[in-house]
């Protein structure tokens, strides 16, 4: 029996896959609560220093991967495209949305981040030469009129947010990273590519960890426990429940259940953190998502 002969047979039987509905779940959770705990971090710590505590200790727990593991190496080529991805997804993608998040409450900073599919689109359009077509220019119009949203009412009063900017920033540097990443991932594992990215992304970062270490000596105890739950769970579980989603769903219908990021870090904002959402903001959110969901369903008309 085939595979998609299989799959059509276990999906009779159960309706839907249960253990990659779990994985999505927890990531879902997972990826919206970093949102919240980047903010409770920031003060005690740099946005250098929250990046530099939290990517090198998951950067460790990659090498920790490779060792014992194994996985077939890189070529020298590979290991360069790995390498320019790994430092944009983790070195600037981080510091850039710890800066931002100084100011851009949790809630809108994963709506902005969440348009990282439209500059996927747009990059491919340009590097790939793919069809964007006239949907795909509304949807990315859409998408950015409500970041623009977010960014005027950041603070409910209609000052622009400059913050709001590296936000955007760091979804373009994950769209990238993710460009380069394809190729990559039909040749090696996604476990395997995820570890080398997140080892190399972290080298960068390697200096900033004497003032690091000084800082969360000199931090509340509550700071050190959301590094450490940003390490183990956003980060190192985060990524492995996906990885689990991508293998037993299609990607295309993994990500779309990734639209249940924002609503949840908005709700863990608000409960956690007291930060209600502006109505303005709830707009331009609702922009930014339903753009992206343009430029997906409607990509190449």
């Amino acid at each position: 029996m085939s595979a998609v002969a299989s799959e059509s047979v276990a999906e009779k039987k159960s309706g839907f896959d249960l253990i990659a509905f779990g994985a999505i779940l927890v990531t879902i959770l997972f990826w919206a609560s970093s949102f919240a705990v980047i903010r409770v971090c920031l003060g005690p710590l740099t946005p250098i220093e929250l990046a530099a505590a939290r990517y090198v200790s998951a950067g460790l727990l990659g090498a920790a991967y490779l060792l014992i593991v194994r996985p077939p190496l890189p070529s020298g080529r590979d290991f360069i495209r790995l390498g320019i991805a790994g430092v944009l997804f983790i070195t600037v993608y981080a510091v850039l949305l710890n800066t931002g998040e100084q100011t851009v409450p949790a809630g809108p900073a994963s709506f902005i981040i969440n348009t990282m599919p439209v500059f996927t689109a747009l990059i491919a359009l340009m590097v790939l030469g793919e069809r964007f077509g006239l949907w795909g220019w509304i949807g990315t119009a859409v998408s950015f009129g409500g970041v623009a949203l977010i960014a005027a009412a950041a603070d409910g009063d209609f000052s622009f947010d400059p913050n709001a900017v590296l936000i955007l920033g760091a979804a373009i540097c994950a769209a990238v990273a993710s460009i380069m990443q394809k190729p990559l991932l039909k040749r090696f594992p996604a476990l395997a590519v995820t570890a080398w990215i997140m080892l190399l992304g972290s080298i960068p970062l390697l200096p900033a960890v004497p003032a690091t270490v000084k800082a969360l000596a000199a931090a509340p105890a509550v700071v050190n426990w959301n590094v450490a739950y940003l390490v183990l769970f956003p980060t190192a579980i985060g990524y492995v429940t996906w990885a689990i989603a991508l293998k037993r769903l299609p990607a295309g219908r993994a990500a779309n259940f990734l639209y249940g990021v924002p609503p949840t870090a908005t709700l863990i904002g608000f409960l956690w953190l007291g930060e209600a959402p502006t109505v303005a903001g709830l707009i331009g959110g609702g922009m930014a998502i339903f753009g992206v969901v343009i430029v997906n369903v409607m990509r190449g008309r």
